[in-house]
């Protein structure tokens, strides 16, 4: 993330919310003070006029009946405080006596006055700022009940009074020159504590977009908590980053292991998700299916693998206990043999492998079946020389020209011998200088375009129709002879021994980082199983009696199968679900 979307950095905002509270702090503290500081003035006050009521209290009681009024007010100018106002009131709320009305008709029932309720309910009251009904003046009442009367004193609100009441402001300015040393304080504190954080963000930084952690960097952390906190971080990092690129090079390691593995392997996740997968684990599973499966994860729903799958369910929903790990089965399909082993791994991942288990067999029936095709096809050159011979040593009276057409014999053997070695020491360099041909940028949809073409007019006679569902520009770096003979070859095939009134289907059905997956198929008369594995050997036919024969001279599809390996392929033949064959395989985009 960009330094520029923050407005504020950390410690900034550290610093404004804790100033914030501790401002609103000071606010409630000083409004707190405040009030304390005028309650206290108001008390005071409200105590000195409760001392001038007890006195005059006393002097009403001294004082004769008569002459009470009289001497109140005497008393009112000589003793009290200037322009103190008083009044004296019933307990019912009437005005006995008033210093500032002599005519008790206009002074109205007090009883409802806020300080005479407070005296009458505590035996004192206060009232803080009221103008009074009588003279239109602002005073500060302080009233005491006593047995038969309540004595009511008032100052008015001039100079003196407010000053009087006035708090002292001396607290306010030590309050706030303490607050600006702590201010001030933190905002140091803060401040070096954002650099730290500054440190350790641009260290994340760094580290989320994968680049190298500077040694200046390492070496500025503040020396303090945080900065040995950010510095451990840094290390566990460091150590973090190097196991991470030793692990990335074993997994290079492993992933290529398995791409060149001759045994099909896919890795998944508990939930079945896809970690790891080979060519060759796709290529069974489509073979074990008899169905293109557009994702590796669809090998979950073939029939044949449910006891793999219910094994993967069973092991996951209890403990797994020791030898209860792994299971394999053997599966027949096709004409061919696969062992599938599956491997549940702590994590409950998994691994599951395929491996066909006929290769072996097969490579040692090939050679065994190519040494007998090879001896059978020279003995009887062989033989036919070497009767021509014996019979002209074992007889020497042999007519001259009889000798002659023996010789010609012996020697039209010796050329069919030496044509016979040389075709099999072609298809032994073919085999062996693959490295050897030369490969450019091949546009596979214009050479399937192109066979189509050309072989229209056979395509016509037969009442075949080709469905090319090629995307254009399907292009890989090959050679151009060979990917033509690949699709050429299987196209010949199919008009000569499918039938007629079929349909061709030739299709991309899959594409990857490394390969193109292919299909090509018919819905013709098909191949027995027992056929299939055996279709790309050399000089192979099916029996006669068959409803189909493939390969006339025996060299077309081993010549595609060829054609595929030079291009880092590998193919397969099965029937098709529309009844005819079909020729799966797969083609490398860079070679």
């Amino acid at each position: 993330m960009n330094n520029n979307s923050h407005f504020l950095s950390f410690n900034r905002k550290l610093f404004l919310s804790v100033i914030s509270l501790f401002l609103v702090f000071v606010v409630c503290f000083l409004t707190y003070q405040y009030q304390r500081e005028k309650e206290y003035k108001i008390e005071l006050l409200h105590s000195k006029l409760q001392d001038y009521n007890s006195r005059l209290y006393e002097e009403i009681h001294e004082d004769s009946a008569h002459s009470k009024e009289q001497y109140l007010d005497y008393y009112v100018k000589k003793y009290t405080l200037t322009d103190l106002r008083v009044t004296v009131i019933k307990p019912n709320g009437d005005v006995v006596y008033d210093s500032y009305e002599k005519d008790k008709s206009k002074l109205k029932n007090h009883i409802e006055r806020k300080e005479i309720q407070r005296a009458l309910k505590k035996g004192n009251g206060y009232d803080v700022r009221r103008t009074s009904q009588t003279t239109g003046v602002s005073y500060f009442y302080s009233a005491t009940a006593y047995p038969d009367f309540i004595v009511r004193t008032a100052l008015p609100y001039n100079v003196n009074l407010t000053n009087s009441l006035k708090t002292d402001r001396h607290y306010l300015w030590f309050t706030g020159f303490i607050t600006l040393v702590l201010i001030f304080i933190f905002y140091k504190f803060t401040q070096k504590l954002g650099v730290s954080i500054k440190q350790l963000r641009e260290f994340a930084q760094r580290a989320d977009r994968n680049e190298p952690i500077e040694i200046a960097l390492e070496s500025a952390t503040s020396q303090n908590e945080l900065g040995e906190i950010s510095h451990h971080i840094i290390e566990i990092y460091k150590r973090l980053h190097e196991t991470k690129e030793a692990l990335y090079i074993e997994r290079e390691k492993l992933i290529t292991h398995l791409q060149i593995s001759h045994e099909g392997l896919g890795i998944f996740t508990k939930e079945k998700k896809e970690i790891l997968v080979n060519n060759l684990f796709n290529q069974y599973a489509n073979l074990i299916s008899d169905s293109n499966l557009l994702s590796s994860e669809d090998v979950f729903t073939i029939s044949e693998l449910q006891v793999i799958t219910d094994f993967i369910g069973k092991m996951q929903n209890r403990p797994i206990q020791k030898g209860e790990k792994r299971m394999s089965v053997t599966i027949n399909k096709n004409g061919r043999t696969f062992t599938v082993e599956c491997i549940i791994f702590q994590d409950l991942s998994f691994e599951i492998s395929i491996n066909d288990i006929t290769m072996e067999e097969e490579q040692v029936r090939l050679k065994r079946q190519l040494t007998q095709n090879i001896a059978h096809e020279l003995k009887t050159p062989v033989s036919s020389i070497q009767g021509y011979l014996e019979t002209i040593v074992n007889n020497d009276n042999i007519p001259a020209d009889k000798m002659k057409v023996f010789l010609e014999r012996c020697y039209a053997q010796s050329n069919r011998l030496t044509i016979l070695l040389r075709d099999i020491s072609v298809l032994t360099r073919m085999d062996e200088a693959a490295s050897m041909i030369e490969m450019e940028k091949v546009d596979i949809s214009a050479i399937v375009n192109n066979i189509i073409n050309e072989v229209s007019l056979e395509l016509e006679e037969r009442k075949i129709s080709v469905i090319n569902s090629l995307k254009k520009n399907i292009q890989i770096r090959g050679n151009y002879s060979l990917i033509y003979s690949i699709f050429r070859n299987l196209t010949d095939n199919a008009i000569a021994y499918a039938g007629s009134n079929i349909q061709i289907y030739i299709n991309c059905f899959r594409e990857d980082e490394n390969y193109y997956y292919f299909s090509f198929s018919d819905t013709g008369v098909g191949v027995s199983p027992e056929h299939l594995n055996r279709l790309f050997e050399r000089f192979y036919r099916v029996d006669k009696g068959r409803s189909r024969k493939l390969g006339g001279t025996g060299l077309g599809l081993a010549i595609v199968k060829n054609a595929v390996i030079i291009h880092g392929g590998s193919i397969s033949a099965k029937n098709s679900q529309q009844g005819g064959l079909e020729f799966v395989f797969t083609l490398a985009k860079e070679k």
